[in-house]
């Protein structure tokens, strides 16, 4: 497998780059090669992918998901085989540096071409989540070894009572 790694920084919290990335549906409003995404499961997606007139279709399974930190996931089936993950770091208050890192088995031919895609596709997404400067929905959930895991508790609030000063 060759492993492509792009590392992009982008001026919004890690919190909104974060939660836009976790709303798949929207990446064909960003990233020229990805036509479609349907959320199958808990943790399952369908891509359709082309770049031209050529398309693909695959499952992907999300295998780790930690808010504003990390999600990583695996393809489904036979071909397109690859694993991926995204990682997230604050670089400060309003910045985030977003790692992308992809391994797949390519066909000759599309090694270069795999770099330029992943590198381009990077900077559509700063582009995007940088000018509307909020995302548009989160999932705030997370997910170890391809389970969904179940919400932690708030933590219980005080009954400190407050006396009004007078």
């Amino acid at each position: 497998m060759d492993t492509i790694e792009e590392t992009i920084e982008i001026a919004v919290p890690v919190r909104t780059a974060y939660n836009q990335w976790t709303q798949f549906k929207s990446f064909p409003r960003f990233m020229s090669v990805v036509r479609g995404v349907e959320q199958v499961g808990p943790t399952v997606t369908r891509w359709t992918v082309g770049l031209g007139p050529v398309r693909r279709r695959f499952e992907a399974e999300i295998v780790e998901q930690r808010p504003d930190a990390r999600l990583a996931w695996r393809s489904m089936g036979r071909r397109p085989r690859h694993r991926g993950e995204v990682s997230f770091r604050p670089t400060a208050p309003d910045r985030t540096a977003v790692t992308l890192r992809l391994e797949f088995e390519p066909r000759r031919a599309a090694r270069g071409l795999a770099r330029r895609v992943v590198r381009s596709e990077l900077g559509h997404f700063r582009e995007f989540i940088e000018s509307i400067g909020e995302e548009g929905g989160a999932w705030r959930g997370t997910i170890r070894e391809g389970r969904v895991q179940p919400a932690e508790p708030e933590p219980p609030r005080s009954r400190v009572p407050c006396w009004p000063v007078g």
